[in-house]
């Protein structure tokens, strides 16, 4: 009987073909829970999937049909790989709410924000190169960076964001090793994994060491709009137009389906990103630009921000009320003002990926910390998204997690990790995959 060919393994007949890139592409941890987690049964508190339940469906159809109508032509042809010129001057309108100043030549309109997480990376990243990133940080641009062959040094974290000081250390310490670095990654606002919101007296100071050693910043924005009390912080490339590459996204506060995202750029660098763009796809999806900028003329789009914040702050007080009931001493978590995630941190000792099949047969998952880094970091944490699920789901399933976690305290407590280790053998569990397992 023929083996399976696995992707990558010795059994795949092409792996010495592949491309030496090619070895740091590996499945994430969120796609590889992605089958267990969808299972009606599993309270998911994974993913990161925008709650559209909030959104006029019945007015979309008609900005819809109205487009097919009005310009269907031009709306289903080729589009210019810079992207909608009208969708380009209402994205700079949006980004004046927090102080920017862009002009729509310097704007690329891309296939969501990951399409120009890959674009930068690709035009400023030779194999070997350094990326700062706070730790954790976001395991899509972890995966791009890991394609380019980038090198990614993990900068820490406090409940205020990125920590200027642990800053000016990490590019010290890349600089004697003679390593070069490329730009600085960085969520400022309701950050992916952790939660947390960048001080905005920090800001200044963390663009002032990134222009004076040399480092390009590249700020990623999705969530800026989501402000539970409404507050939108100033972008750090409202503070330097010429050294932070700003990206944001409609994935959030309109719908993710249309993947429409862009990128405001020096004019230089937005010249490269275009001829990448041209080079990836030829040209961007026009129908969904069309649509989103029709969207944003047509409909109370404010408003509907507004509805996506109250939606999302009602998840996160049913997170952060069942967190401080449900869970065991030890455990603390952070209290995000906006965005869609909790950064969990579980005792000394505790592994958030061994224990996540026994929380998989409870019928609740959540991403493992170790996903969100790329040095093997992150044992002890773990992502809870609060997005998606009920309120009433949402407790729930922090109660079925509460129950793993404590009867895995309690075990190792009164056995040790080897008894935690031959329960789960004997148990049978059904692991999510092989990345999991």
């Amino acid at each position: 009987m023929e083996l399976p060919q696995r992707p990558g393994s010795r059994l795949d007949s092409y792996v010495d073909r592949y491309a030496a890139r090619t070895r740091g592409m590996t499945a994430s941890e969120i796609r590889a829970l992605f089958a267990v987690a969808s299972r009606p049964e599993v309270v998911s508190l994974a993913g990161g999937m925008p709650n559209l339940a909030a959104l006029p469906m019945d007015s979309i159809a008609t900005v819809a049909e109205e487009l097919v109508r009005e310009s269907g032509t031009v709306a289903m042809q080729y589009g210019g790989a810079q992207g909608d010129e009208t969708l380009r001057e209402q994205i700079c309108e949006i980004m004046r709410l927090e102080g920017i100043e862009g002009h729509p030549d310097d704007v690329i309109a891309t296939v969501g924000s990951q399409q120009a997480l890959d674009l930068v990376t690709r035009i400023f990243i030779d194999p070997g190169d350094v990326i700062l990133a706070e730790g954790p940080s976001y395991v899509g641009a972890l995966g791009v960076f890991a394609s380019y062959q980038a090198q990614v040094v993990h900068v820490a974290m406090d409940d205020q964001g990125l920590v200027p000081d642990t800053l000016r250390t990490a590019i010290a310490s890349v600089k004697a090793s003679g390593r070069r670095i490329k730009f600085l990654y960085t969520i400022p606002n309701f950050h992916n994994p952790a939660g947390v919101t960048m001080a905005v007296e920090r800001r200044p100071e963390i663009v002032e060491i990134c222009r004076d050693a040399g480092i390009l910043i590249l700020e990623d924005n999705p969530y800026g709009l989501l402000g539970f009390q409404g507050e939108i912080y100033p972008a750090l490339r409202s503070l330097d137009t010429e050294n932070v590459i700003y990206l944001g996204s409609f994935s959030k506060t309109f719908a993710p389906g249309f993947r429409v995202g862009w990128a405001l750029a020096p004019h230089a660098v937005r010249e490269k990103l275009t001829l990448a763009a041209e080079a990836a796809d030829l040209c961007p999806p026009a129908f969904s630009q069309m649509m989103v900028s029709r969207y944003l003329s047509t409909q109370p789009w404010r408003e509907q921000i507004k509805a996506f914040r109250a939606m999302y702050l009602e998840r996160r007080d049913a997170t952060l009320t069942a967190l401080s009931e449900l869970m065991p001493a030890g455990v603390t978590w952070t209290k995000p003002d906006g965005g869609f995630y909790v950064w969990v941190t579980l005792p000394p000792g505790l592994d958030s990926k061994a224990m996540l099949p026994r929380a998989v047969t409870a019928r609740v998952a959540y991403v493992p910390g170790t996903g969100f880094y790329s040095d093997g970091f992150g044992a002890s944490s773990l992502r809870l998204s609060y997005c998606y699920p009920t309120p009433e789901r949402i407790r729930e399933g922090v109660r079925r997690f509460a129950d793993v976690l404590r009867e895995e305290m309690e075990l190792r407590a009164a056995f040790g990790h080897e008894a935690s280790r031959a329960l789960e053998s004997r148990e049978g569990v059904d692991t999510p995959g092989p990345d999991l397992a």
